[in-house]
């Protein structure tokens, strides 16, 4: 199956589970709830980078179902600029959604999540690499994976666990729009020979969410094909 986006294929796999999944859209929920077997979803149009807005998402969670089990903060932007190009709007768009979204959102979940609860967060092996044209959103993910070890010390002592998901190059529909000369140049870069697909960054994520893994925390799983592992 096909997975448009990383957040849909998260949003289905945790409703195929039996979850009652929340999940948010700044453009609206087709690309989330087109799948078969949705009916687990209900989508909030929200900006992740706005506080009013993570705000009223909890609230509509507290409402409705009393607390939160589960976050999983996937909210990200991706834009080319290298050095000399990087601009005031280029870096604080980059960061609010990136970081800012994700602060605030953990701030707002913790506030209605109980002992056993826990977080995921969505990183990048681009926090570990230095991808020319990149600086900014690597430097983002890379606190995005500094966050977590914090997070986890913190919030510990109330048994709320938080770990990372790392994917590399992964085959999304904004990836389906590069030419096959690129698809194949970051093929060749990862040893099991091609890139990722948005089920199995939701499989990693399932598995952090859950008791599976129950004895993780401060972690980060790179669900990368071996890219920068090796």
């Amino acid at each position: 199956m096909f997975w448009p986006r990383i957040g849909g294929a998260v949003s289905q796999r945790f409703a195929s589970e039996g979850a009652q999944v929340y999940a948010t859209s700044r453009k609206g929920g087709e690309a989330i709830v087109e799948a078969e077997g949705s009916g687990g979803i209900r989508v909030i149009r929200a900006n992740a980078s706005e506080k009013a807005d993570l705000h009223r998402v909890f609230e509509q969670i507290r409402s409705q179902e009393g607390h939160i089990d589960v976050l999983v903060m996937n909210a990200g932007l991706s834009e080319y600029a290298p050095l000399p190009d990087i601009s005031e709007d280029h870096f604080d768009r980059t960061f609010g959604l990136n970081v800012r979204s994700l602060v605030f959102a953990a701030q707002g979940a913790i506030d209605i999540m109980q002992p056993g609860g826990t977080i995921v967060l969505i990183g990048s092996i681009a926090g570990d690499i230095g991808t020319k044209g990149y600086g900014v959103y690597g430097a983002t993910k890379a606190a995005v994976r500094s966050f977590a070890r914090t997070w986890a010390n913190e919030l510990a002592p109330k048994g709320i666990r938080v770990n990372v998901v790392s994917p590399g190059p992964t085959d999304t529909a904004m990836m389906a729009a590069a030419s096959q000369e690129v698809r194949d140049a970051l093929a060749n870069m990862i040893p099991l020979g091609r890139m990722g697909r948005p089920d199995e960054v939701a499989a990693a994520a399932l598995f952090l969410a859950s008791d599976e893994s129950s004895f993780t925390t401060g972690a980060e799983l790179a669900v990368d094909g071996g890219m920068a592992q090796v």
